[in-house]
């Protein structure tokens, strides 16, 4: 009985471990997109800019931001570490140069005006 305890105490260690990791997980990746989608305003700045959607991107440890700019669409990808430090900003396939980025992360994102901007609370 007491070998049986300590197998359920174990799973439930394991159970409860994994359930913490997957919701930590959950928050990174909510942060990432949330980050890339507030990129959106500072990035794509024409007329008639309007948010689609927002998501995982294609590869593993990116973010996508969907949007229409005029009449056609576009796709914004961020690319991420291992946590949310922004590495890359892409349009359409074109990334932003390393100082551009830069100043993306430093002079906006890093601010209020990029929550307040957020297209997803418009």
């Amino acid at each position: 009985m007491k070998r049986l305890h300590r197998w359920i105490l174990a799973g439930g260690i394991v159970a409860g471990f994994l359930g913490g990791l997957a919701a930590c997980q959950d928050t990174m990746r909510r942060d990432r997109v949330a980050i890339c989608r507030r990129a959106l305003p500072a990035v794509a700045t024409g007329a008639g800019v309007r948010f689609l959607g927002a998501g995982l991107g294609p590869a593993p440890g990116t973010a996508r931001v969907d949007y229409n700019e005029g009449t056609r669409q576009h796709r914004l990808t961020c690319r991420f570490d291992g946590a949310t430090k922004l590495l890359e900003v892409a349009t359409d396939g074109a990334a932003l140069s390393g100082p551009a980025l830069y100043m993306l992360q430093r002079y906006y994102l890093d601010t209020p005006d990029a929550a307040e901007g957020d297209p997803a609370h418009r």
